[in-house]
């Protein structure tokens, strides 16, 4: 069981935060600076804990160097992911 969540992410932003929805993208910011996957990292610990699963479930399928980025998650269906995010 896989779910996939497109996101658009803001980097070096005052803080982490899951910031609502655009459309079908989830928007994120983190502190993280973009280089060398550290701002990934970042995104990927943000959404472990708000989403309550390990980070070893959490992959970037497309958009490493990007700020739109497809991830997916293990464990969980589409309706349970959208169920422990912020409402639309």
């Amino acid at each position: 069981m896989t779910a996939r969540l497109q996101l658009k992410v803001s980097p070096k932003a005052s803080r982490d935060a899951v910031t609502g929805w655009m459309g079908e993208t989830l928007k994120v910011s983190v502190t993280a600076v973009p280089e060398k996957g550290k701002a990934n990292q970042a995104v990927i610990a943000l959404l472990s804990e708000a989403l309550g699963v390990p980070r070893s479930r959490i992959r970037v399928l497309r958009g490493e160097t990007q700020a739109g980025k497809l991830l997916e998650i293990e464990g969980l269906d589409q309706a349970e992911l959208l169920r422990r995010l912020p409402a639309r």
